[in-house]
């Protein structure tokens, strides 16, 4: 696996969508980086949320959970998973292709 598709997420509407990219880049033998943002931090309540998980790296902006009411444990999650913007930095520079949703 050399490629990595970037996916920043700022929206709860488009889980399926998603956890689809995320399955067909895995089947491509891509590499996957997911970061929750906004709105998208709502999405680590959804029940198929463990599976994306398994399928890329996660990362969740830990001030948009917190400001949300939002606590974990989160299925899939650790602690180092919460994290800030800067790690959203890191993700566009690590990836080859990056899109949002």
């Amino acid at each position: 696996m050399g490629q990595r598709l970037g996916i920043l997420v700022s929206s709860d509407k488009h889980f399926r969508h998603l956890l689809g990219l995320a399955r067909a880049s895995v089947a491509a033998q891509k590499q996957v980086s997911v970061f929750l943002t906004h709105r998208g931090v709502l999405l680590t309540q959804e029940s198929g949320f463990a599976e994306l998980t398994r399928l890329a790296e996660v990362s969740v902006c830990q001030v948009n959970f917190q400001a949300r009411g939002l606590k974990g444990p989160v299925p899939g999650l650790t602690a180092k998973d919460f994290t800030t913007q800067a790690r959203h930095g890191l993700m566009i520079k690590d990836c080859d292709r990056y899109i949002t949703l």
